[in-house]
Formats: C-alpha cells, sequence, structure tokens
C-alpha cells in the first residue's frame, strides 16, 4: 500500500510541484494518474518510488516513510517503467537485461534464471537479441518485462503507451492488465483516455499540483467540472454518450450513461426497438430517428461521431444509413493516437 499524506514537493526548495496531496493507493488497485503536462503527476511518481523525497508531509510505502527507507529497499516493493525505454535499457542482450535486477541485488542463480526463461518466454523474446536494435514497441515490453520479472508488488507506469501503435499497446495494456488480475498493484500516468477508460479501475485527476478527483474511472471521467479543471477529453463513446445527453431531449438512460461501445450498441439497439413502436403512435425520439436511419437531428448527427468503418455483428443499428461500427477496431484506435 502506497500513501500521501499532505505531501508537498519541488525541485529546487522554493517552487512547490505538488502542494498538499493526499490519496492512498491500496494493494490490487489499478489507478490511473490524468492531467495535462505540469500537473505533477511524475513527480508524484516519483515519490513514490523514492527517486524524489518529500519537502512536507509523509509518503509511506507498506507504513513505513519513504524518508526512512533506501531507494533500494522501496524498488524491492514498486518497481517503475520509464516513458522512453532507452532511459532503462542498459545490456547487450535481452537475457542480460532481464538478469540485470537480480545482478545488481546479489541474486543470481537458478531461482532467478528460472524467472528470466519464463518471462522470456511469456513475452517471445529471442533471448540473444540485441535490445538497442529492437523496435521502439519492444523495447517498450523489454522494459516493462525487466521490471515485471523482479516480481514488484507495486508496478508504475510512466506513459507505458507512448510511441506505441494500437497493436503494440494492447500487447503492453493487456499483460499489466492480466498482471493486475494477478495481484499485482498498477499505478499508471496515461494522457489517452481511451486506455484509461479500457484498462484503469480508479482515476485521480491532478492540476497545478493538487488532486482535483480521485474516484472510480468513469465517475470521474463523466464530470464536466473535473474534465475542465483537468484540461482532459474522455473517452469517445463517453464524450458522444454526454453530448446525446444534452442535445437530445428525452434521451434515454442507457445511451447517455454509455461507458463503453458494447453498452452504446446495446442502448441504441434497445432504443430502435422502442423506437419504432413509439414512432407507431406518432411519438418522435432518439430511437425513431436513428431507426429510420435521418441524419437530419440533432440525434443522428451526434450518433454519427460513432460511425466507423468495420465490420459488425449482426443487427447492429444503423444510423443515417451507415453502422455504428466499433472505435476500438485497430485502424480507428491507432488513427485516434
Amino acid at each position: 500500500m502506497i500513501e500521501f499524506k499532505n505531501v508537498s514537493a519541488s525541485y529546487d526548495g522554493e517552487l512547490a510541484v505538488l502542494k498538499d496531496v493526499s490519496f492512498t493507493v491500496r494493494d490490487g488497485d489499478f489507478v490511473a494518474f490524468v492531467g495535462t503536462n505540469g500537473a505533477g503527476k511524475s513527480t508524484t511518481m516519483r515519490l513514490a518510488n523514492g527517486l524524489l523525497k518529500p519537502t512536507a508531509g509523509e509518503v509511506l510505502v507498506d507504513g513505513v516513510p519513504t524518508t526512512q527507507l533506501k531507494t533500494s529497499q522501496i524498488a524491492r516493493k514498486v518497481g517503475f517503467l520509464f516513458q522512453n525505454p532507452d532511459r532503462q535499457i542498459c545490456c547487450n542482450s535481452v537475457r542480460e537485461e532481464l538478469m540485470f535486477g537480480f545482478k545488481v541485488l546479489g541474486e543470481e542463480g537458478p531461482a532467478a534464471e528460472a524467472r528470466v526463461d519464463d518471462v522470456i518466454a511469456r513475452f517471445g523474446f529471442d533471448p540473444q537479441e540485441e535490445p538497442f536494435l529492437l523496435n521502439r514497441g519492444t523495447r517498450q515490453l523489454l522494459a516493462l518485462a525487466s521490471v515485471i520479472v523482479m516480481r514488484p508488488a507495486t508496478v508504475i507506469l510512466d506513459e507505458p503507451t507512448t510511441g506505441l501503435d494500437y497493436r503494440e499497446c494492447q500487447k503492453v495494456m493487456e499483460i499489466v492488465s492480466q498482471l493486475n488480475a494477478e495481484g499485482t498493484t498498477v499505478i499508471m500516468v496515461c494522457h489517452d483516455m481511451e486506455v484509461v477508460g479500457d484498462f484503469a479501475k480508479r482515476v485521480i485527476a491532478m492540476t497545478a499540483g493538487q488532486v482535483v478527483a480521485d474516484g472510480p474511472t468513469f465517475e470521474v471521467l463523466r464530470d464536466p467540472q473535473v474534465l475542465k479543471a483537468a484540461s482532459i477529453i474522455p473517452p469517445q463513446v463517453v464524450e458522444v454518450s454526454m453530448a446525446l445527453d444534452r442535445s437530445v431531449a428525452s434521451c434515454p438512460a442507457a445511451v447517455a450513461k454509455a461507458n463503453t461501445l458494447a453498452e452504446m450498441a446495446a442502448a441504441i439497439a434497445q432504443s430502435v426497438k422502442d423506437g419504432r413502436s413509439s414512432a407507431s403512435g406518432g411519438e418522435r425520439g432518439l430511437g425513431a430517428s436513428v431507426g429510420e436511419g435521418r441524419s437530419d437531428t440533432p440525434a443522428a448527427e451526434a450518433a454519427q461521431a460513432v460511425n466507423r468503418e468495420g465490420d459488425l455483428p449482426a443487427g447492429t443499428p444503423s444510423v443515417g444509413g451507415e453502422a455504428v461500427a466499433d472505435l476500438q477496431s485497430p485502424a480507428n484506435r491507432e488513427g485516434s493516437r
């Protein structure tokens, strides 16, 4: 468990980068820190893993203040993945890179070799490859693997998907998600709200060195005041559902509250079904407009924001003659990064 108690921090002893920040990350959490550049997110991560000490307040790792722990002691419990893998990789082969942590701790041996072999198989690495000849995505995976192989209780990820294409991003995040499912605590700094919405269970929003929101992911990403204060844009489906709720009279609650594409598709399908019934009785609404394929209504115009090309399951509703497609398709997700 990591606790921040009224923490303030600065780099020059004068200008405060963090101001009276308090929160607790419990064992097994998956927390995303969001906000603009300069909000204090990366500083918070450096405080959490002991690379930086607070100028006021306390940072505790499993109940012990980081000021009482050596960085090497914290590193055994808190692994850190840098945004740029080239600042983390330092060996001449994949195997050497994965063994590096054990070497530093003086824990080389059969047990360490077995763990390295397991990670090599899990990630599909060639153990003899030179790390700096790997592509950007594979170098990021190697840096992540070098953290995972040490089995820390908590993993901190500083912008883990920066510079990755859709498939590389998905591979990294699926591994991270699996780690969390196995009990590892994950703390992630991320500017990609699609990734945050897909994987994080909780969001802490920051601005100007202070926490402005802390709660379940979509509760935070649906709060207009938080979005404005932290200068963040919600995931596409959330943005569309909020737009429909604002602009369409009697917008169905399920549509207005949809957070994922599956929820939106199901809500629109039900709205179309209900709309056809109400249209026969002379009523007009989102379902009737969408079901008829009209594109000249606010509802249809907003709903068209989720139209994309792609293969869809049978029965997917259409808007203005086009299908409500999967925003998570590789081409669309890659294009949004």
